[in-house]
């Protein structure tokens, strides 16, 4: 999956891919900016692709692409869905780290979502989608919220606040200053969305989609060394 792209001399272009067993790659893809590059295309963000790569010195060198899906289609004419995609691609960006270190669950992850993200379906609004697909990802690397019993003491409660420099919901006795508290629909879709129930998530109420919507992106926003660049830009609406 190409994440992004960037310039490098007058032709060339250095790409970031997200590859299911050699985790993050980038790599040249030489007079991939003339117009008679026969990949040029095939390698813009959202692309899925079958990729060749020559060993380079310092990068690979990009030999042969093919395209196995194309998001950029279905996204790039629904700005909500193609933001949402944006913050798809940088959160699996900063959270795949290492280069050459395998990261299958983030590539499957990030797969998924972005096919669902490009399908006709108005019951995954995108922003739900994206919710969904950021709870997973944390929790793939390591971060995963606490729903089910307080992030602190491990004890269950039925009084929840929402903590994210805790890990999660948090009970009375362990809630830190800053803690808000979370009603109970509100952590039953977060609960719905961590664990793909689509069933659960799409009966929720517009009021609770918010509520879980500002939680995940309090709660990414901590986990993250620094803030997301695509996910001021994000249309809630």
């Amino acid at each position: 999956m190409v994440l992004r792209a960037y310039k490098l001399g007058e032709a060339d272009r250095i790409v970031t891919l997200l590859t299911q067993y050699n985790g993050k790659v980038r790599a040249v893809a030489r007079g991939v900016r003339r117009t008679s590059s026969k990949f040029g295309g095939r390698l813009e963000p959202f692309s899925h692709v079958d990729i060749q790569l020559v060993r380079g010195r310092t990068l690979d060198v990009i030999a042969q692409v093919d395209t196995v899906a194309g998001y950029s289609k279905p996204l790039r004419d629904d700005y909500p869905r193609f933001t949402a995609g944006q913050v798809m691609l940088e959160t699996a960006d900063r959270l795949v780290a290492e280069e050459g270190e395998p990261a299958l669950t983030q590539y499957h992850l990030l797969i998924g979502a972005l096919h669902a993200l490009g399908a006709a379906d108005d019951t995954r609004r995108p922003t739900m989608i994206l919710d969904s697909y950021l709870l997973r990802a944390l929790a793939s690397a390591g971060y995963k919220i606490a729903l089910a019993t307080c992030a602190r003491c491990g004890q269950a409660t039925l009084q929840r606040w929402f903590s994210a420099t805790s890990g999660g919901l948090v009970c009375a006795a362990c809630k830190p200053p800053g803690a808000s508290p979370l009603d109970e629909p509100t952590w039953v879709l977060l609960g719905a969305l961590l664990a793909g129930d689509w069933t659960t998530a799409v009966a929720a109420t517009a009021d609770a989609e918010a509520r879980a919507h500002t939680a995940v992106d309090t709660f990414i926003t901590w986990h993250m060394e620094h803030s997301l660049r695509s996910l001021p830009l994000l249309d809630v609406g």
